[in-house]
C-alpha cells in the first residue's frame, strides 16, 4: 500500500473514531492555552490540568503574571518536570507579552517561537487551536506513531511534521493531529501493545516493527 493510500485510510479511522476531538489541556483563552501548552512539556496533560487551576487563580492574565515573583510561581508548578526552568520562562514570557504586544498573544508564529519556553510546537498548538490556523504540531507521541504506521521515515519531528502535511489535507491538519494524540493514548501505547490486534497498527506496520515492538 502507498503511503497516501495508508494516509487515508488512517484518517478515515481516525475521523469514524475522534470526530471533534477536544483539546486535551483545560484552558478558557488564547493566553492560558499557551500557558498549559508550554507547562506539558516532559508533563502529562493530566498533570498540568491538576496544577493550572490554581495557577490561574493566582494570575489568569499576562498583567498578573509578570506581576508574580518567580517563587509564586514556582509553588504552584512543583509537581511538574522542570518546574524551575518553566517558572523563570513564566513570568518572563507573561512580561514580554505586556511589553511586546499589549497583553495580547499574538497571532503569528514566528513572534510566539520568539518568547521564552515556546518552542515551534508549542507554537503550532496556540496557532491551531486558538487562532484556527491550519497546523500540525508533532509531539514524540506522533512522531512516534507515524513511524509505526509508515507515514514517516523521519528521525526529527521537523521531518515526521512536512511529511504528514503532506500525506493530510491541509483542512484537517487541526484535528488530525488531536485523533492521533487520542488514538496513540486509547490504543497504541509506546509499550506492551501488541501491533497485530491493534486496528491501525495491524495493517499499516512492517513486519519487522511488529516484531520488534514483540522484543521489548
Amino acid at each position: 500500500m502507498r503511503r497516501a493510500e495508508r494516509a487515508d485510510k488512517i484518517g478515515e479511522i481516525l475521523e469514524r473514531l475522534y470526530p471533534k476531538p477536544p483539546i486535551p489541556l483545560d484552558h478558557t483563552d488564547p493566553y492560558t492555552l499557551l500557558v498549559a501548552v508550554m507547562l506539558s512539556a516532559q508533563t502529562t496533560d493530566k498533570k498540568v490540568n491538576e496544577v493550572t487551576p490554581s495557577l490561574f487563580s493566582l494570575a489568569g492574565t499576562p498583567e498578573a503574571m509578570a506581576k508574580q515573583p518567580v517563587a509564586s510561581i514556582l509553588e504552584c508548578i512543583r509537581q511538574l518536570g522542570l518546574a524551575p526552568t518553566k517558572a523563570k520562562n513564566l513570568q518572563r514570557l507573561s512580561a514580554l507579552l505586556v511589553e511586546r504586544h499589549g497583553g495580547v498573544i499574538p497571532a503569528d508564529m514566528d513572534a510566539l517561537e520568539d518568547l521564552p519556553g515556546v518552542g515551534h510546537k508549542t507554537a503550532s498548538v496556540v496557532m491551531s487551536q486558538a487562532f484556527g490556523v491550519p497546523a500540525f504540531p508533532v509531539d514524540t507521541h506522533i512522531h512516534r506513531l507515524a513511524a509505526r504506521w509508515q507515514l514517516s521515515g523521519g528521525t526529527t519531528v521537523e521531518k515526521t511534521e512536512a511529511d504528514l502535511k503532506r500525506l493530510f489535507t491541509e483542512d484537517t491538519w487541526n484535528r488530525r493531529h488531536l485523533q492521533i494524540i487520542f488514538f496513540g493514548r486509547e490504543f497504541c501505547p509506546a509499550r506492551g501493545h501488541d501491533l497485530s490486534q491493534c486496528q491501525i497498527c495491524g495493517w499499516a506496520a512492517t513486519k519487522k516493527r511488529m516484531a520488534q515492538e514483540l522484543r521489548k
